[in-house]
C-alpha cells in the first residue's frame, strides 16, 4: 500500500522518476517532462521506428508499465533493452527495481555491482536512477542514500536538484519539494519536468503559484502545448466559471498538438458544456465518438448537448446509445433526468415520469423530482397523478418552509381538476373548495400579490357563477393590479373588469358597470365585447334607468 501511494504521488499524475539526460525522440522528451501518458504510444512507436534509441526506450516503457502495476510487462521491456544493449546499467537497474519489493537483498547487489564498475560509480545519472528505484518502491532512506552519493559528484545540477524534491514530496514536505524544483530551473531553465512538478506539487495547496509557474514554461516554450493541457487541468478542477472559461481555451489549444487522448477530448467537452458552449461540446463531443462509439462519457454529453440545444430526437438517439450501447457506463441521477426531459419534451410523458423515477432510486434526496413528475402528468392532464405527486413533494419541505409559491402550485392542480370536464360532481365540488382553501392561505401569506384573490375568484365563479360570490375577490384583485401600473397585468385587469361590468349590468346599475367596461377600453381601444356593452347600456341610461 506505502509503494502504491508514493508511487501515486510522485508518477500517476504523470510525472518520471528514473529519467537520465539523453538525446531521444518525442516519445522520451515528453516522458522526461512528467508526462507518461502522453508520451507511451509515441515510446510504442518509436521502439519500432528509430533503432538508435531502443535501449533507452525499452528503460522508459518498463517503468510506464511499472506505474500501471504490469510488472511482466515492465520486465520484458528491461530484458529487451538489455538485449539491445548489453549491460546497459539503466535497464540493470529497471530490472533490480522490479525485485526491491520481492527480493531486497538480490535488489541491492545488483544495484551495487553495476554501479562499482569504473564507468559507472562517478556518473550522477546512474546514482539518481538508482535512488529513484528505491523511491518507486517507497523505501525513502535507502534512495537518500543514493541521493547523497549523488551529491558528493556535483551539488549544482538540475536532475539532482528534482530527485531531491521528489524525496521531500514522498516525505510530504511540500516547501522543500518545491524549493529544490526551483533550483532545478536555476541550474537548467530547460528543465520543464521541474517546473511540472513544482506547479502539481502547488496545485491544490497554491492554485496560483503552481499556475504562475506553468506560465513561465508556456512563455519559456511556447510550442511545448503539454503545458496547456497542465493548465488546461487546473482550471478545469476550479469548478467555476472563470476556470471553465479558461480551462475550454487551453483544452481547445492542445488539441491541436495532436497528442490529445480520450480523457483529454472528454475533458474538453465537459469543460465547453459547463461553460454553456453546447454547440461546441456537441462537436467535440462527436469527435470522441468518431474515435470510440461506445464511450459512455461521449455519449452522455451528446445526450446532455442535445438536450441544451433542443435537439430531444437526437437526444433520443443518444440516450439510447449511453444506456445501451456504450461500455459500462456509471449511471447517474442526472442521466435520467436528461434522458426524461427529451422523453417529455417528445410528450413520451409515462416514459419520461419512469426516468425520473429511476432518478429518484438512484438518489433519493433528490426531492424536486417529485414536483418534476407532477408537472408532467398536469401536463397530460392526468389531475389525479399530479396533485399525489406534488403533495408527495410538499411532505419534504420542513415545517414552516412551505412558501407562497408552493401552496399556490398545488391550489392551481386542484383548481384545473375541478374545472375539467368529464369529473364527477361531487369530486369537482370537493376539488374546487381544497383549491380555495389553498389560495385563502396564499392571500394571507402574500397579501401584496394578487394570485390569491384571483384564483379565489375564478373558483368562487366556477362553483356557482350566479350568486356573486367572485366578486369581493375580484374588486380586490383588481385593486392590487392597478396600483402596480404595470401593462404585463393588463389581462387580468381586463379579467376583473368583464366579470364587474356584467355583474353590476346584471344588477341594473349601469352607471357603475360602464366604469368598468370603459377601464377595458383604456386598455384596449377597441375591444368588442367592451363597445357592445357600453352600447347596451347607453339605450338605459337614456331611458333614466339607474340603480
Amino acid at each position: 500500500m506505502k509503494r502504491n501511494f508514493l508511487f501515486f504521488i510522485l508518477t500517476s499524475i504523470g510525472i518520471n522518476l528514473l529519467a537520465a539526460p539523453t538525446a531521444g525522440g518525442q516519445g522520451i522528451s515528453y516522458y522526461k517532462a512528467g508526462f507518461p501518458i502522453v508520451a507511451k504510444p509515441l515510446l510504442l512507436e518509436e521502439y519500432i521506428t528509430d533503432v538508435s534509441t531502443r535501449s533507452e526506450t525499452c528503460f522508459y516503457l518498463g517503468n510506464i508499465y511499472f506505474g500501471e502495476n504490469k510488472m511482466d510487462s515492465a520486465a520484458i521491456y528491461f530484458k529487451k533493452g538489455l538485449a539491445e544493449k548489453q549491460d546497459d546499467v539503466l535497464n540493470v537497474i529497471g530490472l533490480a527495481m522490479l525485485k526491491v519489493k520481492s527480493n531486497p537483498k538480490e535488489a541491492d547487489l545488483d544495484i551495487q555491482n553495476v554501479l562499482k564498475l569504473k564507468a559507472n560509480k562517478k556518473n550522477q545519472d546512474f546514482l539518481i536512477a538508482a535512488a529513484h528505484a528505491y523511491l518507486f518502491n517507497g523505501n525513502i532512506d535507502q534512495a537518500a542514500v543514493y541521493e547523497d552519493r549523488a551529491r558528493s559528484i556535483k551539488t549544482k545540477y538540475a536532475n539532482l536538484a528534482v530527485l531531491s524534491g521528489d524525496i521531500e514530496l514522498a516525505r510530504k514536505d511540500i516547501g522543500k519539494a518545491c524549493s529544490n524544483y526551483e533550483l532545478a530551473i536555476l541550474y537548467d531553465d530547460n528543465c520543464k519536468e521541474a517546473y511540472i512538478k513544482y506547479a502539481r506539487a502547488y496545485r491544490n495547496v497554491n492554485t496560483q503559484l503552481a499556475i504562475d509557474m506553468l506560465n513561465k514554461l508556456k512563455q519559456k516554450d511556447p510550442s511545448f502545448l503539454l503545458v496547456d493541457k497542465e493548465l488546461a487541468d487546473i482550471y478545469y478542477d476550479m469548478n467555476n466559471k472563470n476556470g471553465f472559461e479558461n480551462a475550454a481555451k487551453l483544452y481547445e489549444n492542445y488539441t491541436k498538438s495532436g497528442n490529445s487522448n480520450v480523457q483529454d477530448l472528454v475533458k474538453y467537452a465537459m469543460t465547453l458544456h459547463l461553460n454553456r458552449d453546447y454547440g461546441k461540446s456537441m462537436e467535440v463531443s462527436k469527435m470522441g465518438l468518431a474515435r470510440m462509439p461506445r464511450n459512455p462519457a461521449f455519449n452522455r454529453l451528446a445526450l446532455y448537448n442535445s438536450v441544451n440545444l433542443g435537439n430531444f430526437d437526437e437526444a433520443l438517439k443518444y440516450a439510447d446509445s449511453f444506456f445501451h450501447k456504450s461500455d459500462h457506463p456509471d449511471i447517474a441521477y442526472f442521466d435520467y433526468t436528461n434522458y426524461g426531459m427529451a422523453l417529455r419534451k417528445t410528450k413520451q410523458y409515462d416514459l419520461a415520469i419512469q426516468q425520473f423515477k429511476n432518478a429518484l432510486k438512484q438518489d433519493s434526496t433528490q426531492v424536486g423530482f417529485w414536483k418534476e413528475i407532477s408537472d408532467m402528468y398536469n401536463e397530460k392532464n392526468d389531475y389525479p397523478n399530479a396533485i399525489s405527486n406534488y403533495e408527495i413533494y410538499m411532505k419534504t419541505i420542513s415545517e414552516g418552509k412551505v412558501t407562497a409559491d408552493d401552496l399556490s402550485s398545488l391550489g392551481k392542480l386542484y383548481f384545473f381538476y375541478g374545472s375539467s370536464d368529464g369529473v364527477d360532481p361531487i369530486i369537482k365540488k370537493s376539488s374546487l373548495l381544497k383549491a380555495d382553501s389553498i389560495f385563502t392561505k396564499v392571500a394571507l401569506m402574500d397579501p401584496t400579490n394578487y394570485r390569491g384573490n384571483y384564483f379565489r375568484a375564478k373558483i368562487n365563479f366556477a362553483l356557482d357563477p350566479d350568486n356573486g360570490s367572485a366578486k369581493p375577490y375580484y374588486e380586490q384583485t383588481l385593486s392590487l393590479v392597478e396600483a402596480k401600473a404595470d401593462p404585463r397585468y393588463n389581462a387580468v385587469i381586463i379579467e376583473c373588469c368583464r366579470f364587474l361590468g356584467y355583474y353590476y349590468y346584471e344588477k341594473e346599475d349601469y352607471t357603475q358597470s360602464k366604469v368598468y367596461w370603459n377601464k377595458i377600453l383604456a386598455i384596449e381601444p377597441t375591444n368588442d365585447v367592451a363597445l357592445k356593452a357600453i352600447n347596451g347600456i347607453d339605450n338605459p341610461l337614456k331611458k333614466g334607468k339607474k340603480k
